[in-house]
């Protein structure tokens, strides 16, 4: 039977390759959307049958229970979860970033990685088995300036991650971390030719990664390949931040 992966965020981007690379490995795959209805529903028919889309604020309890009793029930059961639902605040701290904005941030990039994690976890505590991926960032392991309420979230999604890998190993739940460094995504609209080519000049290899590259670390780290590894980060980062 195959299995079934809930990925949180999936309408575009990172969790748009993500939800690409698990259907050509033959899974179910649940796409999770918050506003982006048409993306998420163009993306799963393109996937065919065994992707649903799944409306849900990750930042609401209630709305990510109901979302992962129904995908648990469409599929029969849940496997593997990824946390990529997040938002990104570029902005000097105190002059440019607002209480409601700080909020909201914290409320999407933490509560929602807690929100999802709460409700998928008594699927795979059941069956003794299963994998989380987290999604953080390089600016949550080095900070960035300009970037210091995405930073202290993605921080904060670090530190849960490796606490709960602690918490769920001796169930034989999997918990790891996937920390991007700069990925040509939609993130990445606030920079100019200008900035993207300065970052492209800091990383390593020269140039930006792309949603599949980081996509293809968090099939890995749900994948019987990775059965061994639990509480790590990988960087897919092209060496950014060494």
């Amino acid at each position: 039977m195959a299995k079934t992966v809930l990925i949180t965020g999936a309408s575009r981007g990172i969790g748009a390759a993500a939800a690409r690379r698990f259907h050509a490995e033959g899974w179910n795959v649940a796409v999770n959307y918050c506003r982006s209805q048409a993306r998420a529903e163009a993306l799963c028919r393109g996937l065919g049958p065994n992707a649903l889309p799944v409306q849900a604020d990750v930042a609401d309890w209630r709305q990510v229970q109901a979302m992962t009793d129904a995908v648990a029930e469409r599929f029969g059961g849940l496997d593997a979860l990824v946390c990529n639902a997040g938002v990104a605040l570029p902005g000097m701290v105190l002059q440019d970033v607002t209480s409601q904005q700080w909020e909201r941030l914290m409320a999407v990039d933490v509560n929602g990685v807690y929100h999802a994690c709460r409700a998928a976890l008594p699927y795979l505590l059941r069956q003794h088995r299963g994998s989380i991926v987290t999604i953080s960032s390089i600016w949550g392991q080095v900070g960035g300036s300009c970037e210091v309420a995405y930073s202290a979230a993605k921080g904060a999604v670090l530190s849960f991650s490796r606490a709960l890998a602690k918490e769920v190993g001796p169930s034989g739940i999997t918990v790891n971390v996937v920390a991007p460094g700069v990925v040509d995504t939609d993130m990445m609209a606030f920079a100019d030719g200008e900035n993207r080519q300065a970052l492209a000049e800091e990383t390593p290899l020269g140039r930006l990664g792309t949603p599949e590259e980081v996509a293809a670390a968090i099939y890995f780290l749900c994948s019987g390949d990775a059965s061994f590894i639990t509480g790590q980060v990988l960087g897919v980062n092209g060496g950014f931040g060494m």
